[in-house]
Parts: structure tokens; sequence; C-alpha cells
């Protein structure tokens, strides 16, 4: 007798698939963890692995959710990119890279940040603002999402 499966609250990231992000008929099942550590799906109908984390600022980091919150701990107390290298000890190019992928995920990251961190939004205001003087060449979708993000936008 094969266990039963347990609830998976992922849905299918491929985008050429019928169930993309519906949660309704998706056949998901674990399959293994990548080596970042990151939990390995499979969709059984269009035959596709993914990790639970694309479309967000973990997908392909080797920092951990811990690490990327004390980063943005250090934006907020006016820190330059530099300064964060010091202090954390991970290179100025990748805060540089993980400050861009915030800034393209800002609504998400203002979402996650007022709801687990009870953040208030002018700690997030501040660190935007630091954000967009930090990384002067910033992506159009970044200067949208965090356009958005700083005049008070969330889901909750």
């Amino acid at each position: 007798m094969s266990r039963p499966r347990s609830e998976i609250t992922v849905v299918c990231q491929n985008e050429k698939c019928s169930h993309y992000l519906k949660e309704e008929g998706k056949n998901i099942i674990k399959r293994g963890k990548y080596s970042s550590g990151h939990q390995r799906y499979y969709c059984l109908n269009c035959n596709t692995f993914f990790m639970e984390t694309k479309g967000t600022p973990l997908y392909r980091r080797r920092l951990s959710e811990a690490e990327i919150i004390v980063i943005c701990k250090h934006l907020v107390e006016k820190n330059g990119i530099r300064s964060i290298e010091r202090i954390t000890g991970h290179h100025r190019d990748t805060i540089g890279n993980l400050l861009s992928d915030l800034g393209e995920h800002a609504t998400k990251v203002n979402d996650f940040l007022i709801r687990n961190l009870q953040w208030s939004p002018m700690e997030l205001d501040e660190m935007w603002t630091i954000l967009k003087k930090n990384k002067r060449k910033l992506s159009a979708v970044a200067v949208t999402e965090i356009r958005r993000a700083m005049h008070g936008y969330t889901h909750a």
C-alpha cells in the first residue's frame, strides 16, 4: 500500500501548461530537492520540473530567506551596497543583483514584509527610496513596481 500524498500548495509554473497558475485540476507531485535545498516539483500534465520559488526574488539564489531579510534591514538603515557587502560578507554584485530582483517584485516583497515581519509602510518607503538611490540603472519593470509599492499598494 502506498503512502497518501501530502497537501501541495504550489501550482504549475510552466506558461505552456493548460493548468498554469490554476488551483483546480492540478496534478503536481514532489520529486526530490535541488542542490540549493529548495523542493523540486513535477507537473504530471505538462511533464516539467519547477521550483516553488520561481517568479520570486529567491529564484536561483544561493542566499537564504533570512539573509535577504538582513540585507533589506540594512537598506532601511540607509547602508550602501559596499557597506552591506562588508557587513554581510556577500559580494557587491550579488547584493546589486538581489536589489534589482527585489525591485522587480516590489509589491510581493511589500506584502511579505508587512505580513510576516510587521514592517511599517514608512520603513518600506525608506527601503525603496534607498534602493532607487543606490541602484541607478533599474529596469522599467522595477521602476514601475517600486512606484506602485511606494504608494501603499498591497494585496492585503
